[in-house]
């Protein structure tokens, strides 16, 4: 939940709170009018800020969603090897390659096969 909210929450229950108080007294032996009028008028900016709050925590899970692009500058001359489907032996394209949670995985599109690319050492 984002900053926002929290405090545009905690606001509007001040708000609501106090406002419930002037129309409470505002019944009472010793309550004024205008108090009824200050206690709606508070309820209306409480049940604003409630809403304002709702819409600060749906932009914060709308903009959630984020796309990383990782882009690798090699030194010098690389040569690319041919990475084949493990069970087929399909060559596999740069768009079969996909990171899910951190590890690059892949899924032939010859015969559907997913499985997790992983890096043997050169030695």
């Amino acid at each position: 939940m984002k900053t926002g909210s929290i405090i545009s929450y905690i606001l509007a229950a001040i708000a609501i709170l106090l406002s419930f108080l002037f129309i409470l007294g505002s019944f009472g032996d010793t309550g004024q009018a205008w108090w009824l009028i200050v206690g709606i008028i508070g309820l209306l900016i409480g049940f604003a800020l409630i809403f304002a709050g709702v819409r600060l925590a749906a932009k914060a899970k709308a903009a959630g969603d984020t796309v990383y692009n990782v882009n690798l500058d090699l030194p010098g001359n690389i040569q690319m090897d041919t990475v084949k489907c493990q069970a087929c032996g399909s060559p596999l394209n740069p768009s079969d390659i996909k990171i899910v949670n951190g590890a690059a995985m892949v899924q032939c599109h010859s015969c559907g096969t997913t499985y997790q690319i992983t890096e043997e050492p050169k030695w």
